[in-house]
């Protein structure tokens, strides 16, 4: 499916382009993905967390049964669908709280959240999972200090990042690593932040790390978004982006950098790899999720409106003007305009997660809508 006519009806752009540190080749154009979503489950909870491996949708959230054709099928927090056909899978370990987040890496899924047990044994709102059975991995198996809200796996690594304050004793300031091997606590990654890390993104040898934190490692000025070394924590000071309000999430390319914000409103920024503002997207109601596909950002949240200028009123209305993206919308990765792309959800707190699959050109979205475009569709959708 191509974008339905060529209006581009603008919101407030700030900022000029500015190029990127290293030389990048160009985002191929990609079709679309329907406006209308793929018959997937449905579920009966809030899905918090979507992650794509090869033709898998892995899900974590807050639910305990799928829906599948109006029959409910027992799914206790965790759940997997084939992205092509839509069937969901038998893959079915129980976690006895929350998944929060996940992050996949070869066979193994990782899971992030307020869980105590997983599948019957003890975990301390982290563990590790066979992709393909669900087992639960006998030598990954920690003492966490508090909670984990993002997980990201790269470069030998599972990075995480949360409210933790120590792990199997050892003091780690919000953020911590673990071998992906051995499963092993990283000694040396161990950087440290003032407040809560809400997400985590990996690329190019970076590892960006977004929340409500104010200092980085005890350095000022990396204020809610900053970029640390993979090996050894140390900040990227070339990366210096300074945003005003919480980062909620993030999303990354070769040569940028995409992030969803609260605030008096919400917002999508763009960023160089030198932290420059590219352009900011306004609504009304805060950006809580972002994924790329091919030349366009999708951003999920609990907005009802894209604004048509960076101007916000009470409860974060648009002062001139809006067009209606009701829990999702597309914006345009070079510029940010917004695209003719419509998949309108309802609800309060919209859409919380999103993932892209480029082979299959498509998105999926968790959150807590229980329509999209007036049909129902309850908490999962993916569009293709």
């Amino acid at each position: 499916m191509t974008y339905r006519g060529k209006l581009r009806k603008q919101i407030m752009i700030v900022g000029a382009v500015v190029g990127a540190v290293v030389a990048a080749l160009p985002t191929p154009a990609q079709a679309a993905p329907s406006e209308s979503p793929d018959s997937v489950p449905g579920f009966n909870g809030t899905v918090l967390a979507v992650a794509y491996s090869g033709s898998t949708i892995y899900l974590g959230g807050t639910f305990t049964s799928a829906v599948v054709q109006g029959k409910t099928v027992a799914r206790n927090r965790l759940a997997a669908v084939n992205a092509y056909t839509g069937e969901l899978l038998p893959w079915a370990p129980a976690a006895d709280g929350r998944v929060k987040a996940l992050a996949v890496s070869g066979s193994s899924v990782y899971i992030g959240g307020d869980f105590g047990y997983v599948s019957g044994q003890k975990r301390d709102s982290l563990a590790r999972l066979d992709a393909a059975s669900g087992a639960v991995s006998s030598t990954f198996k920690h003492a966490i200090d508090g909670r984990p809200y993002a997980l990201a796996a790269a470069n030998g690594r599972l990075y995480v990042g949360g409210t933790i304050t120590r792990v199997n004793g050892q003091t780690r300031t919000r953020l911590a690593a673990f071998n992906l091997t051995s499963g092993v606590l990283d000694s040396a990654w161990k950087p440290t932040v003032d407040d809560q890390v809400e997400a985590l993104a990996t690329v190019s040898g970076r590892v960006y790390v977004g929340g409500k934190f104010h200092q980085v490692n005890s350095t000022s000025g990396y204020d809610r978004l900053v970029a640390l070394d993979p090996s050894s924590a140390a900040i990227v000071t070339a990366f210096k982006p300074k945003p005003a309000v919480i980062v909620f999430a993030i999303g990354v390319t070769s040569d940028g950098v995409y992030t969803a914000h609260g605030g008096q409103g919400g917002t999508a920024t763009a960023y160089s790899l030198t932290g420059a503002r590219r352009w900011s997207a306004t609504f009304d109601g805060d950006a809580q999720a972002v994924t790329t596909l091919g030349d366009t950002v999708y951003v999920g949240g609990h907005f009802d409106h894209a604004c048509r200028t960076a101007r916000t009123g009470d409860q974060g209305v648009c002062l001139d003007g809006a067009d209606d993206r009701v829990k999702l919308a597309a914006l345009a990765m070079d510029d940010g305009h917004l695209r003719d792309w419509t998949a309108n959800m309802n609800g309060v707190e919209g859409v919380l997660a999103l993932a892209s699959n480029p082979s299959l050109g498509a998105i999926a979205a968790g959150g807590a809508f229980t329509t999209i475009n007036g049909v129902a569709q309850k908490r999962f959708a993916q569009f293709s």
